[in-house]
């Protein structure tokens, strides 16, 4: 089997679990990360089917949804990968690393993403919660979690550890102080970096106009 016929063999395999889903964390978001993080790696000459698998994989136990998500990540995407002859034990490894170590988890501690593939599937995933999209995903996850849209007296938290992030949710807005507007100066390729700061700009001016508009200013 070729490459691309795996590729599209482990689309099939998962795309059920998440085309329902109605948090952010769909499929299409999961296409959409791995689209970008094939032309990042196209670009930074990173190895692009490593980096195609990661992209593929990196929600497959999010850890905001799957209490033992490290377990859950490791047992799940060697499940899907060994079913592969032609995937051998590093490339398995190679994309459970990236699996475990993609996710924001509140920006504290140390990022322990190592490999180039690994940091262009995160810098795909963060690119997409900026900007329109972005903005769009932080109000559906937001709306299903039970969260309020704003709260003028709740201010952001800084937070200082994973579970703090976990379990001082608050109302949407501030999700944007406390990581959204974090994420330009995070991103690792020069690639990103360029896409990252139209997207972070566009979530200025809508702030701005949300509070316009909060405000009964017209």
């Amino acid at each position: 089997m070729n490459r691309e016929d795996i590729i599209e063999s482990v689309i099939n395999k998962i795309k059920p679990q998440f085309e329902n889903d109605s948090s952010g964390h769909d499929w299409f978001h999961i296409e959409r990360v791995w689209g970008i993080a094939k032309q990042i790696a196209t670009k930074e000459n990173a190895n692009v089917f490593i980096t195609e698998l990661g992209a593929l994989l990196h929600d497959i136990a999010d850890h905001k949804f799957v209490e033992d998500f490290e377990k859950e990540s490791i047992t799940r995407t060697t499940q899907i990968l060994s079913l592969f002859n032609e995937i051998t034990t590093d490339e398995i490894n190679e994309v459970i690393h990236i699996v475990l170590n993609c996710s924001y988890k509140g920006g504290v501690g140390e990022n322990k993403m190592k490999s180039l593939e690994g940091k262009i599937v995160q810098d795909a995933d963060k690119l997409d919660a900026i900007g329109a999209i972005g903005i769009a995903r932080t109000f559906a996850f937001g709306g299903k979690f039970g969260s309020l849209l704003y709260h003028p007296k709740i201010k952001p938290i800084n937070h200082i550890s994973l579970d703090s992030y976990h379990k001082n949710r608050s109302h949407t807005i501030n999700h944007f102080y406390e990581k959204l507007l974090l994420l330009k100066d995070l991103m690792h390729t020069n690639s990103a970096i360029e896409i990252a700061q139209e997207r972070h700009d566009f979530m200025e001016l809508f702030l701005t106009q949300f509070y316009k508009e909060w405000k009964s200013e017209l």
